[in-house]
């Protein structure tokens, strides 16, 4: 067994509390400030990503489509023994007939309607759902889940997410964003609603993208590192750069050779101070780079030491972005 210094078992201790912070609930933008600071020590760095690599190793048996199925079975069994549980008590209530038939109903339509997650804006949040679907939502994002014995329904309301979705041949899973609708069994990809379209990304595995009304719908298959953008002007998938595409599930954006006007964008969606471009035609410049999530600062730096610019704060939420005299 190899041995660990104190200072390396406190990284190690640290990372695993940095995993469980980050992987379990709503993280903030200060904390994810201080994780990037944490981890810019190498020594945490190494730390983390053993921690990442134990973590890929469970995620593989997951697949396994033995280890899947024991799963599944076991779920199954505690979702009856909790449905069951749940109709018992709703029905021994002392509520009298009507009043009992009224809570049924109510259980029912609640049932029904599903849940919705969301986050603020510089939130991000993992959600493990019901059939053992991870799905990552980003910064401002709002997605609706109603898991069905035919289908599992998520509509991405706004924002963007990530999806491992658990393998289930008997109930599709189908991601709807305004008039695409993303169909997989078992599968990683990122959905994002910009600009009213929804862009569609495969990590791995296979989706099904549809768009348009009925009668005039397009479909495309994805294959893995491929992305398509719906919408009138949609032709057909193209290759992407899938890390850099899904770099913001690790608390991280990467520009390449990115219009400056659309990183400028891009950095605003993870922060309450906006950055405002009062430079011309500098807003098609290529940026190329790589900045933490909600770190409007370095990145405010970098595009003036790169492009000869001046930062002023017109208003306390406000980074006014111009050529310098």
């Amino acid at each position: 067994m190899a041995s660990f210094s104190t200072n390396e078992e406190q990284a190690e201790r640290e990372a695993a509390d940095w995993f469980a912070q980050l992987n379990s609930r709503r993280i903030s933008t200060p904390a994810l400030e201080a994780f990037h600071a944490w981890r810019r020590v190498p020594a945490n760095d190494a730390a983390y990503g053993r921690v990442e690599a134990i973590w890929e190793i469970g995620a593989k048996l997951r697949d396994d489509p033995h280890i899947a199925r024991a799963a599944a079975n076991a779920h199954a069994r505690g979702a009856r023994r909790r449905r069951w549980r749940n109709w018992a008590r709703s029905w021994t209530l002392p509520l009298g007939g009507l009043a009992a038939v009224g809570a049924a109903a109510l259980y029912l339509a609640v049932a029904s309607a599903g849940q919705t997650y969301q986050t603020k804006i510089g939130e991000q949040q993992l959600v493990t759902l019901e059939d053992g679907t991870r799905v990552r939502l980003d910064t401002d994002t709002r997605l609706r889940v109603k898991l069905g014995e035919d289908e599992r329904d998520i509509r991405l309301v706004r924002g963007q997410a990530f999806f491992e979705v658990a393998h289930d041949a008997a109930r599709p899973f189908i991601v709807s964003a305004d008039d695409a609708k993303v169909r997989a069994i078992g599968t990683r990809f990122d959905v994002r609603l910009i600009n009213g379209a929804a862009q569609v990304t495969l990590v791995e595995g296979a989706v099904e993208v549809r768009h348009g009304a009925p009668g005039a719908t397009k479909v495309w298959r994805l294959a893995p590192g491929q992305a398509i953008a719906t919408g009138p002007a949609a032709a057909k998938p193209a290759a992407v750069d899938v890390a850099a595409a899904t770099s913001w599930t690790a608390g991280q954006l990467v520009f390449q050779a990115t219009p400056l006007a659309d990183a400028v964008a891009e950095v605003n969606r993870y922060s309450h101070t906006k950055v405002t471009l009062d430079a011309g035609d500098l807003g098609a410049a290529p940026v190329n780079g790589k900045f933490d999530t909600g770190d409007t600062e370095a990145f405010v730096a970098a595009v003036c030491d790169l492009f000869n610019l001046s930062a002023e704060r017109p208003k306390r939420d406000e980074i006014r972005l111009s050529p310098r005299a």
